[in-house]
């Protein structure tokens, strides 16, 4: 399948991380233009902060992975989400406000939403939204 596909933290760390669900996310993202609000980053550091913390022996791995996500080898467009929009949005959805901008995001650009999160692939059931 092509076409846009608003990728999450979940779906980034799985396979960057190599997690046992990354044959799943590199199908789901193959051939697809890749958007993800700005905070996909911070919150791809903080999953490899926590690798790092639990399994220190493969830090070079795990440095190796945030580096070649958040490089230009790995083509994501960065988007600006609407702050209100959001904030209605997860407070409607029970959603952390971090999830509800990835929700927005995909139904603003009306774009498959790539997530591993079950609670945020629930609410985008809800919305009607591809998952």
């Amino acid at each position: 399948m092509s076409g846009i596909a608003v990728v999450d933290a979940s779906a980034l760390a799985a396979l960057v991380f190599f997690e046992p669900n990354a044959s799943v996310a590199r199908d789901r993202l193959a051939n697809r233009q890749l958007v993800a609000p700005r905070l996909l980053a911070y919150e791809l550091m903080n999953a490899a902060l926590k690798k790092l913390r639990k399994h220190p022996d493969p830090s070079a791995l795990i440095r190796s992975g945030v580096s070649k996500a958040l490089s230009d080898d790995f083509t994501i467009f960065w988007s600006d989400v609407e702050p209100d929009e959001v904030l209605e949005l997860a407070t409607q959805s029970r959603l952390t406000a971090y999830d509800a901008a990835y929700l927005w995001l995909a139904r603003h650009l009306d774009a498959e939403l790539v997530t591993f999160d079950t609670a945020l692939e629930a609410a985008a059931r809800n919305l009607e939204l591809r998952t």
